[in-house]
């Protein structure tokens, strides 16, 4: 029996691109699009799929706010593997419109931040509207009667819907990227690559001078690279944070573990989100070489001779 995967939709959307970059022996039928990210979690949650795919950053606009919020809250799910998609955008509108005709734009509110420049320097006196994603904006402005005269979206998009592109390259910044995450109900985890990542949320139990940096310190005096370091409200209140952060390495590694470790001591609590292979392994060209005292041979032997110790055994 195929597996099913759901994914921020309708079709043609970035998220969709994603998908197939991850499970490319999928077939179409494989696939469910859903209406919003929390729609998606929904599904892997019930068990109506095996996986599901949402954005988690772009490197224009940092965080999807939606898909770290149900990391944060809702029953616990593990982020398996990433990807990173290139985000171009092209300019669509329907067969015989000019970029003249152009007064209204639809677009997910991230392609607009990231084609704002472009849009007032050629469609000065164009509105833009927020939809929920770009593929939604393409397909609105097929549609009969659409309330809009172009979107702001992926070539695939374009094709799935029959628009015709007016502009392509329309974003601010060529270089632009969106993090994609694969999520799956908690199970065996991804056997260490070498080149992974690791994934959680720590809540403070209090705030006071040195909190973060408690937090901090849990990794850095074991070598532990932090890649990204993301405040977000609990929701108990005004000035009470939580900190979605991401690490090199694996849980399986022993200086990853013991970091873990210490902050579960020092935090009110830790959420683990997954130990999956990186998205930019091929691209790193410096292997990490833990320095001297963090190397798993170095755990293991500290922890051998303190066992050592407790024994009574002096050395």
């Amino acid at each position: 029996m195929s597996n099913r995967y759901a994914y921020l939709g309708p079709e043609g959307t970035f998220t969709e691109a994603a998908l197939r970059a991850l499970m490319p022996t999928a077939s179409t039928g494989d696939l469910v699009p859903c209406a919003g990210v929390d729609m998606v979690f929904a599904a892997v949650r019930r068990g109506e799929v095996d996986g599901g795919v949402v954005p988690l950053e772009n490197s224009v606009e940092g965080g999807v706010p939606a898909t770290t919020a149900e990391l944060v809250g809702g029953d616990p799910l593990l982020i398996a593997a990433e990807v990173a998609v290139p985000v171009e955008f092209t300019l669509f509108a329907r067969e015989g419109t000019t970029l003249a005709d152009v007064k209204r734009v639809a677009s997910h509110s991230h392609a607009l931040a990231q084609c704002r420049g472009w849009l007032a320097a050629n469609l000065p006196d164009a509105e833009t509207f927020t939809v929920s994603s770009t593929a939604a904006a393409a397909q609105a402005v097929a549609e009969p009667g659409a309330p809009y005269d172009a979107a702001v979206s992926a070539r695939i998009a374009g094709a799935r819907y029959g628009l015709a592109p007016l502009v392509e390259g329309v974003g601010d910044r060529t270089e632009a990227a969106t993090r994609f995450v694969y999520l799956r109900r908690p199970g065996a985890l991804p056997e260490p690559t070498g080149a992974d990542r690791t994934s959680l949320v720590a809540f403070l139990p209090e705030d006071h001078p040195g909190a973060l940096v408690e937090l901090l310190n849990q990794f850095a005096v074991r070598d532990v690279n932090l890649t990204r370091l993301e405040s977000r409200p609990t929701g108990d209140g005004l000035g009470t944070y939580c900190f979605f952060m991401d690490a090199d390495g694996h849980v399986a590694e022993a200086r990853v573990g013991e970091a873990l470790m210490g902050l579960r001591r020092v935090c009110e609590d830790v959420r683990f989100l997954g130990s999956y292979p990186r998205a930019d392994a091929d691209s790193d060209p410096t292997p990490f070489v833990p320095r001297a005292g963090t190397t798993n041979a170095d755990f293991h032997e500290a922890e051998q001779w303190l066992t050592r110790i407790r024994s009574g055994i002096v050395d």
